[in-house]
């Protein structure tokens, strides 16, 4: 999150009081970030996040904020969008889309125990079953497709070293999503971006009883195999920040949680070392696009793309096999 738009105190609150939310009392600009512009306000009826979005378009939108809304309606713990009283979700501040969510209580958990690991790998494996009858279709925006366009763009800023990892990388996934295997993925609306500080914990649970409050910040969303989604996921909670080395204990315990819910196909079992190297791909190159092509915010922290860089290069060189974190009982 961060602030493109200045929004005033004014133009905020006649945006709530369309949406029948209150007197407005307090508002603050985020700073986390790096794609749209969001402030929490505080109102006399609770605490909401204001959103205007700096990429997506009018027509792109609804893909997100009613897959959010199906979600809440199936009892996934997610910020559901504010309807005025014509049924939309989808309004308009400065001329640009916005919307406005009831804000998650809690805070995010940026060192998860295993226990974290594995609510957030249940929520998830329920989160994809929920969504396969949302009706809408959209693809994962920064999928594949959006590698190939993007990568050109990078290497100018790349060491002959990284160009060589990137452009290796980009064939293998190329190759990888023309085989059967791949096809036979199972899919279906995914988050793509469940990182740490995208999901809530309650701030007084006990440390070893985590409450997951909810999923937020869905607009990377898009259909796309859910074992990608499972990958991104175990790229951020399971790994070590500073290294990027796999960490089992909370790898399986996410694994795991999620299969008790949703069992892996063999298809997955797979390529689950492949899409891990996917979904690191897939940061390193919107970090770095981000870092080295950067737009203009008045709040704003971009991301260090050595990250993701790193991450990769420990999904090449040490592959976490499925049958590593699975029991089989909880395959099929």
């Amino acid at each position: 999150m961060a602030v493109f738009t200045e929004v005033s105190f004014d133009e905020a609150q006649a945006l709530l009081t369309q949406l029948k939310l209150g007197t407005l009392q307090d508002l603050q600009g985020c700073s986390g970030g790096i794609e749209n512009t969001n402030y929490f306000a505080t109102t006399d009826q609770g605490e909401y996040v204001l959103t205007l979005f700096e990429r997506l378009s009018f027509e792109q939108l609804p893909f997100y904020l009613w897959l959010m809304k199906h979600l809440a309606r199936k009892g996934i713990a997610v910020p559901d969008p504010a309807a005025d009283s014509a049924g939309d979700i989808l309004h308009t501040v400065l001329n640009k889309p916005a919307a406005v969510v009831n804000r998650l209580r809690g805070k995010s958990e940026l060192s998860p125990t295993a226990a974290h690991c594995a609510q957030v790998g249940s929520m998830l494996a329920r989160m994809h079953l929920a969504g396969q009858d949302y009706p809408r279709s959209q693809p994962n925006l920064r999928g594949l497709a959006w590698w190939n366009d993007t990568v050109p763009v990078v290497l100018p800023y790349l060491t002959d070293a990284q160009a060589a990892l990137i452009r290796s990388e980009l064939a293998y996934q190329n190759h990888v999503a023309a085989s059967s295997s791949y096809t036979a993925l199972p899919r279906g609306p995914v988050h793509a971006d469940l990182f740490r500080d995208n999901v809530m914990f309650a701030s007084d649970a006990p440390a070893d009883q985590p409450e997951l409050t909810g999923f937020f910040d869905f607009y990377f969303a898009g259909v796309d195999t859910w074992l990608f989604d499972m990958a991104v996921c175990l790229n951020d909670w399971c790994i070590d920040l500073a290294t990027g080395v796999h960490d089992p204990v909370r790898a399986q315990s996410f694994v795991q949680a999620y299969a008790e819910q949703r069992a892996l196909t063999a298809e997955e079992r797979e390529l689950l070392p492949a899409m891990l190297r996917a979904g690191a791909l897939r940061f390193w190159i919107s970090r770095l696009w981000d870092f080295h092509l950067p737009r203009q915010a008045s709040v704003l922290q971009a991301h260090d793309p050595t990250h993701f860089e790193r991450v990769l290069t420990q999904r090449v060189q040490h592959p976490v096999r499925a049958q590593d974190l699975l029991d089989t009982a909880v395959c099929i």
